[in-house]
């Protein structure tokens, strides 16, 4: 059902926030002013101040900071200016000269016609943390001719909006200029993103050649790294991370700023070159280096050794290998170091990073690496200060490190997808800090009360899924004061009920509980009004799905897949929440209809309600799911005609339809395009009548002119949260190359899996020859209907074809030779057809199985041990796009006009198309 990548999730979550609290702390030493004042505050300027506090109203909501306070509550009209809270006055003048409001709880906008522009002696302005209703940053912000300081950075999706003004480059006395969105993680593509001209930017390094500190961090710059800012000889922190830079850059270039300490250049497309170094080279004092996703290649850089005074390092998503250099272990002032995502490899010792004695950050998840764990004793060693240890996937076996019972003050252990034997010891259960802690996918074994693990008072998250581990349930206790768990990831635990701690957790949020023996849902479940995803497939649960789930408005994702859950589906699954993105009751005994009301605006990505005994009609409410991705109704009863009212939905990847009791014609009455379809399976079914062209061509998805962008589909829907990332894997029932398979988890190179199964129905006529234009195609089954004519020569244009049968049907002709192109064809069966002629003779054919030919009179080869007496293959000529189009349209029109002339012109069709089909459209119209 997925993987935990919690990895990522606390790496994006913490990333942003580690540079903001290590890089933070110099903003205050460098430019703060002390806020002291000597001289009465001027009249003028103390109305301007209370001018400008009224047109903001104060909320807790406006502010990220947990210790933002409102400042302006101090700001009261009978008292000097010059002591409100955030304000600082010149000593001799008792002009306003510093203004620093962050995390005050302000909201509301800011615009050109705002007071503060009347306060011209401005030398120091700080508004960040607040939230102005994505206002524009106004150009009047250049009229400050003497700011120094100048800091707008919101977090989240509070981030101002637009265009910085050109004006801001006209301060030229600034030294530090903070416009940063940070954010509890990095997003794919931030809402409302501030941009920047790098004709702007260009502009402010000409102008204010003092900048001493520069933080763009998420402003959209969309350009490469502007050489010149090697000119700013006294900038000392420089951080553009996610600026969307992109182009080479000599990263040598840098280390002509003497006094830069720290650089961030993560998360942009850039190709960063190594460059020539000096051996007598002065490096600058860089304290922080950011280079995550900046596309390394080979080994980590050997000017890094050199940095040494290096504490922050974070070399994550690039593509780094070889084995890490033991000259990385003499920076002794490094506190973080991240790795992950990359293809380190080699052996080394665990042990080695405990020479770091001030590391209290380690991540070398998901490389190839293979990490020794050393038995021995550690009571004589000084352990370093380790607050977060991330290990996923670094072939850790034996027993869990015993080192690390020492580190009182670790906050988050992930040894996820390890290979750690024996019992859990009871001295993890002394880490009282521990806040995260994953086990998941290993071999721990023995048995163990889940009550142990609620004394770790600090826990929000516990993951111990798919070990060989016997959990007993726990009795629970209202007196105990239980951790603040958000995520329980017990999958695979020899559970046979819900734990009654559970109970009382108000703040949980996931609960993952599958493939365990339990029979039940207790009713106390449908209370937790913060649950976002709860997942119970596989396990022995009995009788109805309880209405009262539909209380549970916060829930995400909902799987009760793989039980024996009967009765019919509560009505209200379909509307009760905008949250709900994945649906999954597949695999049970549910009976009825599918639930007919979908709400506008729903979120929902995935639907499976396959493997039931569901009747009925699909319905039509489903287009108001306009991020539907995944739709599997197979093997289930419904009666219906062809939904091609789904072709609407702009996001739809995957139909499956097999098994049911659809009929009539596979067409549409207007235009369907069906923009992202990558696999559509209608076998098993009932559909009649010839297969339309005008449809098929609309399929664009599955054409060559679409592969880079079906490059950037995934297999899987991720579905954040502030702990835990769950991947969705699509899964469904396919025939593939003869054999019916299930397809558990298709992986990211689902854009490969292109698959038409229309198998097993009624379909008559040619096969339309534009489907020799689906060139993405890997999978395309036709067999079992009665489909006549020539196998299409277009079909030599399938170039990525894997699997092609056309078996039982009443194709004739010849096997046309243009399919010995298709290099990747790994089954073919055209059997059971009417086919003559020379069996084409190549690499690939001759692989064919002799059955594969097998039911085909006029077929000579040595497949069919038939001499063909010297017979030629046909010339290689393609077939133009010669279909019964106009056939085909005519009927079409004909049926149209039945249905507004009633009746006995609808009946008038003939054999052509049948009264199912006339029927489909009277229902559906």
């Amino acid at each position: 059902m997925g993987l935990f990548l919690l990895s990522l999730a606390l790496s994006t979550k913490f990333l942003p926030l580690l540079l903001y609290s290590l890089f933070s702390l110099t903003i205050i030493a460098n430019g703060s002013p002390s806020l002291h004042h000597h001289h009465a505050c001027h009249e003028d300027e103390s109305r301007t101040l209370l001018q400008f506090k009224q047109s903001f109203v104060i909320t807790e909501y406006a502010s990220y900071n947990p210790l933002s306070h409102p400042k302006t509550t101090s700001w009261i009209p009978t008292t000097d200016c010059c002591s409100w809270h955030g304000i600082e006055c010149d000593e001799l003048t008792g002009h306003v000269i510093a203004i620093d409001l962050s995390s005050s709880q302000l909201y509301g906008s800011l615009d050109a016609n705002s007071s503060l522009f009347s306060l011209v002696h401005l030398q120091h302005l700080d508004l960040s943390d607040n939230d102005f209703n994505h206002s524009q940053i106004p150009s009047r912000i250049g009229e400050f001719s003497q700011l120094t300081y100048l800091n707008l950075a919101q977090p989240g999706e509070n981030t101002f909006f637009g265009e910085v003004p050109p004006q801001v480059s006209h301060l030229r006395n600034l030294l530090i200029l903070d416009l940063r969105s940070y954010f509890e993680y990095i997003p794919p593509t931030p809402i409302n993103k501030l941009q920047l001209k790098i004709s702007t930017l260009k502009s402010l390094i000409q102008n204010a050649t003092s900048l001493e500190v520069l933080r763009l961090n998420f402003v959209t710059i969309s350009s490469s790294i502007p050489d010149m800012l090697t000119n700013l000889t006294s900038l000392r922190k420089l951080e553009l991370l996610g600026c969307e830079l992109h182009g080479e850059f000599t990263i040598h270039k840098f280390f002509k700023l003497k006094k830069l300490n720290v650089l961030g250049l993560s998360g942009n497309k850039l190709s960063l070159l190594p460059g020539i170094s000096s051996s007598n080279e002065t490096l600058p004092p860089i304290q922080a280096l950011g280079l995550r996703s900046c596309n390394l290649h080979g080994e980590i850089p050997s000017w890094i050794m050199n940095l040494t005074n290096l504490a922050y390092l974070d070399l994550d998503y690039n593509n780094l290998q070889g084995q890490i250099p033991h000259s990385l272990f003499r920076l002794a002032d490094l506190e973080i170091l991240s790795l992950s995502f990359n293809l380190f490899q080699g052996q080394i010792e665990l042990d080695m990073f405990l020479k770091l004695k001030r590391l209290t950050s380690l991540d070398l998840s998901l490389n190839k690496l293979t990490l020794l764990n050393k038995k021995g004793s550690y009571s004589n060693v000084t352990i370093p200060p380790l607050k977060e240890l991330y290990l996923i996937s670094c072939n850790l076996s034996g027993e869990l490190p015993s080192w690390i019972m020492n580190l009182t003050g670790l906050h988050a252990l992930n040894l996820q997808q390890n290979n750690l034997r024996g019992e859990i010891p009871h001295s993890l259960f002394t880490l009282e800090n521990l806040t995260f802690l994953s086990l998941d996918n290993n071999v721990l074994e023995g048995e163990l009360d889940l009550d142990m693990f609620l004394k770790l008072k600090m826990l929000t998250y516990l993951g111990l899924s798919f070990n060989k581990l016997t959990l007993f349930p726990g009795k629970g206790s209202k007196n105990v004061t239980l951790p603040p768990l958000e995520a329980l990831s017990l999958a695979s635990c020899n559970l046979v009920e819900f734990p009654p701690f559970i109970q009382e957790l108000d703040q949980l949020g996931s609960v993952d509980v599958e493939k365990n023996d339990i029979k039940s849902i207790p009713s106390w479940m449908w209370r937790k009004r913060n649950l976002q995803s709860l997942f119970a497939s596989g396990n022995s649960l009995t009788g109805r799905i309880s209405p009262l789930i539909c209380n549970l408005k916060s829930l995400v994702i909902l799987d009760f897949s793989y039980n024996n859950l009967s009765g019919v589906i509560p009505s209200c699954l379909g509307s009760f929440s905008q949250s709900l993105q994945a649906l999954m009751l597949q695999g049970n005994k549910l009976v009825g209809p599918i639930p007919q009301t979908y709400m506008a605006g729903s979120n929902l990505k995935m639907i499976d309600f396959s493997n039931n005994t569901l009747k009925g009609k699909l319905p039509r409410a489903l287009v108001n799911c306009k991020r539907l991705e995944f739709l599997d109704v197979s093997h289930n009863r419904i009666n219906d005609c062809f939904p091609y009212w789904l072709s609407t939905l702009p996001e739809l990847k995957v139909i499956a339809l097999r098994s049911n009791e659809f009929h009539g014609a596979i067409m549409c009455p207007t235009r369907c395009t069906f923009p992202k379809l990558h696999i559509i399976d209608l076998s098993h079914n009932e559909f009649s009548g010839n297969l339309a062209p005008e449809i098929i061509k609309n399929w664009k998805s599955m054409t060559a002119s679409n592969i880079s962008q079906l490059q950037y589909e995934d297999s899987t829907i991720q579905f954040p949260n502030q702990y835990w990332f769950r991947d969705i894997s699509y899964s469904f029932t396919m025939s593939n190359k003869g054999v019916v398979m299930d397809y558990q988890e298709l992986q990211q190179d689902f854009y490969f899996m292109i698959a038409i199964d229309l198998s097993s129905n009624k379909l008559f006529g040619e096969i339309p020859n534009v489907m020799g234009d689906l060139t993405c195609l890997v999978l395309l089954n036709l067999s079992n209907n009665m489909l006549s004519g020539n196998i299409p020569s277009s079909f030599g244009k399938l170039s990525n074809l894997e699997a092609l049968d056309l078996s039982r049907n009443r194709l004739s002709g010849q096997i046309p030779q243009q399919l010995t192109e298709l290099t990747f064809l790994e089954f073919f069966n055209v059997s059971f057809n009417n086919l003559s002629g020379p069996i084409p003779e190549s690499k690939q054919f001759n692989t064919f199985e002799n059955n594969s030919f097998m039911g085909n009179r006029g077929l000579c080869g040595m497949q069919v041990s038939r001499n063909c007496d010297h017979a030629k293959p046909p010339p290689v000529t393609f077939d133009g796009d010669q279909d019964s189009e106009s056939e085909s349209f005519f009927n079409w029109k004909i049926i149209l006009i039945g249905y507004g002339g009633g009746l006995v012109a609808g009946l008038a069709l003939g054999s052509a198309f049948s009264q199912d089909i006339f029927m489909c459209l009277k229902r559906v119209f």
